[in-house]
């Protein structure tokens, strides 16, 4: 008779017993079902699959826009089911608009002169993600299909890594973010005009085993969000600034690590303001404090997943295609600059002394560089582009960097001698200066032929238009420095 209670047709997976006093032990049946991981949804008929088993009535969608906000919306199940074979139409203003939502009037592939009409969308099966702060919910992102496709953030980089690919060649990458915290909510800041604001944490306390230990709670929250949505953090500690975090994704293949990096920007803001607090990506959001990066690491491997950057018997341990691929990332970052520093803000922090670079150099383990190549093994060798803040698109940004790259393996590219040392001391050619503003940078992408040919004429005019809007936006403010400088004595 026991042996028939425990025969439950292979579905359940524990049992529990409830001894009533000295009767015999009753069995409760806990049906716990074996139920698919989000993350191992890789076709459509994974997706299909799973979001029968949760029995969700609607799902999550979303695309990322030029200034890597995710936007979507719930979708029903009978549509998601039906948009995974045929994908479905999302209103093209979406690449029409800023991170305000104002229209942009520079820009010819989406206006009120087309009446903003939806543009098809393709499910990712495979970018499935459970969303545990919402149950059993789970997102998928898309992708905007042709002729949307041409300016679409995700799909300029997935043309990068197919020219990769005709090269012979895959990229491995990985994004590390710095994000600071405040006691502040959405109204809170907006009351405050979003000055005297409350950090988490006071004062200089990086790598701060004190601060990461007080706060021991928050920190595994969010490690463990990480780590339930497939955005899995090598390392999360405090950095040098009052409430002021940074945290290193694992390393993926490069189009995977653009969506974990993007997906972390937003899931991180959420994750904050659930637990009443606020996290910003700005570039720099106050001139006592050092800018936050949005570093990105970046190495190639050949299609048989051998790496092919290192070489034994090289100067630093660089193979040719090493030295040629930081060749063409330092000879092209002039021109590819509004990619990496996308915002007005982001060029307040490349100035000397603040960690963040002030030219196209590069060293050695050299943390004053915009690039620095990381010694190691064969397969940890890497270059690191620095020169990237954590307001970044990780689409558009990953296009750059890994773009420049190639075009220098394509036309052998020789990079300048290493800086050994303080670069910010150091005089470098005029060609590796810098764009000194978005409006400077916006027209030097327009310019760039190299640009032209790895990202096609449409993305660079709309990208580049896109930033023309966002300068001229910020021209129209008149900022406190001017008021506090000008209203009383000129």
């Amino acid at each position: 008779m026991m042996d028939d209670l425990f025969h439950l047709d292979g579905i359940v997976s524990s049992l529990e017993y409830i001894f009533l006093g000295d009767k015999w032990p009753v069995v409760q049946r806990m049906a716990t079902f074996r139920m698919m991981n989000a993350l191992d949804v890789k076709t459509a008929t994974d997706a299909r699959a799973i979001v029968e088993e949760r029995r969700l009535s609607h799902v999550k969608v979303g695309v990322f826009d030029v200034d890597g906000i995710l936007r979507g919306k719930y979708m029903s199940r009978d549509k998601f089911l039906s948009s995974l074979d045929g994908g479905f139409g999302f209103c093209d203003v979406v690449l029409g608009w800023d991170s305000t939502d104002q229209l942009y009037d520079n820009v010819s592939f989406t206006g009120w002169h087309t009446a903003y009409p939806d543009a098809k969308v393709r499910l990712i099966p495979e970018s499935c993600r459970p969303l545990p702060l919402e149950g059993d919910m789970l997102l998928f992102l898309g992708e905007f299909t042709a002729p949307a496709e041409t300016i679409c953030p995700r799909g300029v980089l997935r043309r990068v890594l197919g020219r990769a690919a005709d090269m012979g060649y895959a990229v491995k990458a990985a994004a590390e973010f710095e994000f600071f915290l405040f006691q502040e909510t959405p109204h809170s800041v907006r009351e405050k005009n979003y000055r005297d604001l409350t950090n988490l944490t006071p004062g200089f306390f990086g790598y701060s085993m004190l601060r990461s230990s007080v706060h021991a709670e928050l920190h595994r929250s969010l490690l463990d969000l990480c780590r339930e949505m497939g955005l899995p953090l090598e390392g999360l500690h405090t950095e040098t600034g009052p409430g002021v975090m940074e945290a290193a994704i694992e390393v993926s293949d490069a189009l995977e690590a653009a969506d974990r990096g993007a997906l972390f920007k937003t899931f991180t803001k959420v994750w904050a303001e659930r637990a009443g607090l606020m996290a910003t990506f700005m570039a720099k959001w106050s001139p006592n404090w050092p800018g936050q990066s949005g570093h990105l690491h970046i190495s190639l491997t050949d299609k048989a997943g051998a790496p092919v950057f290192s070489k034994d018997s090289a100067p630093f341990g660089m193979s040719d295609i090493m030295r040629w691929f930081v060749g063409g990332q330092q000879a092209l970052m002039p021109e590819l600059l509004s990619m990496v520093a996308p915002t007005v803000n982001s060029f307040t922090r490349l100035i000397p002394g603040f960690w963040a670079p002030t030219s196209a150099s590069w060293g050695i383990e050299n943390r004053t560089c915009a690039l620095r190549v990381i010694p190691g093994s064969p397969k940890s060798q890497r270059v690191e582009y620095r020169i990237a803040a954590a307001d970044i698109n990780p689409y558009i940004a990953l296009a750059a960097a890994i773009g420049s790259g190639l075009w220098g393996v394509e036309h052998k590219i020789e990079p300048d001698e290493p800086i050994a040392g303080n670069a910010y001391d150091k005089t470098l050619p005029a060609s590796r200066d810098l764009p000194r503003s978005l409006g400077e940078a916006a027209q030097r992408l327009k310019g760039s032929t190299a640009a032209r040919a790895l990202f096609g004429d449409a993305f660079v005019e709309h990208y580049a238009a896109t930033r023309e809007w966002e300068e001229r936006e910020f021209r129209r403010a008149i900022t406190d420095w001017e008021l506090s400088r000008y209203f009383e004595i000129i």
